[in-house]
C-alpha cells in the first residue's frame, strides 16, 4: 500500500512540474530527504523516483518562460567554487574508481541543489521548502519519539536505512536541525491547531533525538538551545520552559542512556572517540602531504598505515571538517568554512535590516531560525561524516532567496521614496534613511507579498 501511495504521489505530480517547475524542486527535496519509498516493502524501495523527478524538472527548465537565473550571491559563488574544487581533487584522487562512484553521487546532489537555488525564489516557495523539509524529517521524529516513549528509551532510534540519516547519530542531528524550522512555522501559521501540532512534533523530535543515544546530538542541541535563547526576545519565558522541560526528559531516559552520555567526560577512555581522533590525525597528515587532499573515499587501510597514529584503527572521518580536509585538502576545507560564514552573514544581514518591521517578520524569524538550525548542524557535524548531506545546502538556498526578496523590496521602496527627496539608496541595495523620515519604520512602506 505504501509503495502504491508513493508512486501515485510522484507520478501524479509530474505533470504539475511542467506548469510550475518549482514543484519539481520541492518533490526532489521530499524524495531525497525523507526517502518515503524506503518505508515500503515492495517495488518502490528500489524504483528510481529521484532520477525521474530530476529529469522532468530539468526538462521543464528548458521550456518554462519563468525566470530561471541562478542567484549569483557570495554564497552561491562560494558553493560553485567548492563544487569545482571537488572536481579538481577528483581528477587527482588517490583511488579513482572509488572516487568516481562518490563523485557521481555528490554531483547529482549539487546539481539539484543549484536547481533549487534557481527555482525557489518567492516567499511562498521558501516557506513551502521549509514545510517539505520539516515534514520529511519530522515524520521520523514523531515516529521515533513515540517509539522512545513506548519503550521507555531502552531501544535506540534509527533513521531510514541506506540514507544520509540512516544511523542513530545522523537521524538525531537531522531532528535537531528541524526543531528550529518547526518553531519558525509556528510563528508564521495563523491556525492554532497547526501551532499546537508543531509543539507536539518538536517535543517528540527532542525525545527521539535523546532516544538515539547520540552524544554529538546532545552537544548540538545544547549549543542550539543556548543560541536560541540568546536570539530570543522572550529570554525569561524560554529559559523557564527549558528548565521545566529538559530535566524531566533526561530523567525519563534509562540508566544505559545516562552512562553513555557520561562518557563525554571520560573521552580518553572511549574507543569510539579515540577512533575519531585517529581518523582526524590521518586526514590532517594526508592534507599536509598532499595539498589537494586524497579525493573522495580516503578511508583506506594504506592511508591509515601511512598517515594515522594508529594504523590499525580505521575509521571514517566522523567530522564534516576533517572529511573536507582529508578529501579536498586545505583549500576545500577553507571553501567549506567560508561557505558557512557567508551563509551566516547573509542571515545576519536579513535580521539586521528587518528588525522591528512587522512586514518582514517572516524573513526576520526565518533567518534567525535558519541560523539556529545551522548552528546545530555545524556543532553536531563536527562528529559526523555528513559533508554532503543535502539539507544544509537547501537551507542555504532558502537563506539566499530570502535575502534577495528582502533586498529587492527594500530597494524598490527606498527608490520610490528617494525620488521624492525623502531618502537615498546606495548601490548595495541597503536603505539610508533621511534625517526627516526614517524609512525603516514599517508604517512608511507597504511591502508586496510574494
Amino acid at each position: 500500500m505504501r509503495d502504491i501511495l508513493v508512486t501515485l504521489i510522484v507520478f501524479g505530480g509530474l505533470p504539475l512540474i511542467f506548469k510550475r517547475p518549482y514543484i519539481g524542486a520541492l518533490m526532489w527535496v521530499w524524495i531525497s530527504v525523507m526517502n518515503p519509498h524506503t518505508q515500503g516493502w515492495g517495488f518502490a524501495t528500489s524504483f528510481p523516483f529521484a532520477a525521474i523527478i530530476a529529469a522532468v524538472t530539468l526538462v521543464s527548465l528548458l521550456f518554462t518562460k519563468e525566470s530561471k537565473n541562478l542567484p549569483l550571491t557570495l554564497v552561491t559563488w562560494c558553493l560553485i567554487f567548492f563544487v569545482l574544487w571537488m572536481n579538481v581533487t577528483t581528477v587527482f584522487a588517490l583511488y579513482p574508481d572509488d572516487a568516481y562512484l562518490q563523485w557521481n553521487k555528490v554531483m547529482k546532489i549539487m546539481l539539484m541543489t543549484f536547481v533549487t537555488f534557481m527555482l525557489v525564489k518567492t516567499k511562498q516557495h521558501v516557506q513551502l521548502l521549509i514545510w517539505v523539509i520539516v515534514i520529511s524529517i519530522g515524520y521520523y521524529g514523531v515516529k521515533g519519539g513515540i517509539f522512545t516513549i513506548k519503550g521507555g528509551g531502552v531501544d535506540m532510534v534509527w533513521g531510514p536505512a541506506d540514507t544520509f540519516i540512516g544511523g542513530n547519530n545522523e537521524i538525531a542531528l537531522a531532528l535537531i536541525m528541524t526543531i528550529p524550522l518547526m518553531h519558525y512555522l509556528q510563528i508564521i501559521t495563523p491556525k492554532q491547531w497547526v501551532r499546537h501540532g508543531l509543539t507536539g512534533a518538536m517535543l517528540l523530535c527532542t525525545v527521539a533525538a535523546l532516544g538515539s543515544y547520540s552524544r554529538g546530538a546532545l552537544l548540538a542541541i545544547a549549543a542550539m538551545g543556548v543560541f536560541l535563547w540568546l536570539k530570543s526576545r522572550q529570554k525569561l519565558g524560554l529559559g523557564l520552559l527549558g528548565i521545566m522541560a529538559v530535566p524531566p526528559l533526561i530523567a525519563f531516559m534509562p540508566e544505559e542512556w545516562t552512562q553513555r552520555m557520561d562518557t563525554i567526560n571520560t573521552y580518553e577512555e572511549d574507543e569510539s572517540v579515540q577512533g575519531r581522533f585517529n581518523a582526524w590525525w590521518m586526514a590532517y597528515n594526508l592534507a599536509k602531504d598532499r595539498p589537494l587532499g586524497g579525493g573522495f573515499e580516503v578511508t583506506m587501510p594504506e592511508l591509515f598505515y601511512r598517515y594515522a597514529p594508529d594504523p590499525l584503527d580505521i575509521h571514517a572521518a566522523h567530522s564534516i571538517y576533517f572529511q573536507a580536509l582529508g578529501e579536498h585538502g586545505f583549500v576545500g576545507l577553507g571553501l567549506y568554512l567560508l561557505l558557512g560564514l557567508l551563509t551566516w552573514r547573509t542571515g545576519s544581514w536579513i535580521v539586521r535590516n528587518t528588525a522591528k518591521q512587522d512586514n518582514y517578520k517572516w524573513a526576520n524569524s526565518l533567518a534567525t531560525m535558519l541560523q539556529v538550525s545551522l548552528i546545530g548542524f555545524y556543532v553536531g557535524g563536527a562528529f559526523l561524516s555528513l559533508l554532503y548531506f543535502d539539507v544544509p545546502y537547501y537551507l542555504m538556498g532558502a537563506m539566499v532567496a530570502t535575502r534577495i526578496l528582502v533586498e529587492k523590496e527594500l530597494k524598490e521602496k527606498g527608490g520610490s521614496v528617494a525620488e521624492k527627496g525623502k531618502g537615498s539608496l546606495p548601490e548595495t541595495g541597503q536603505l539610508v534613511p533621511s534625517h526627516s523620515q526614517p524609512l525603516a519604520q514599517p508604517n512608511s512602506m507597504s511591502v508586496r507579498e510574494n
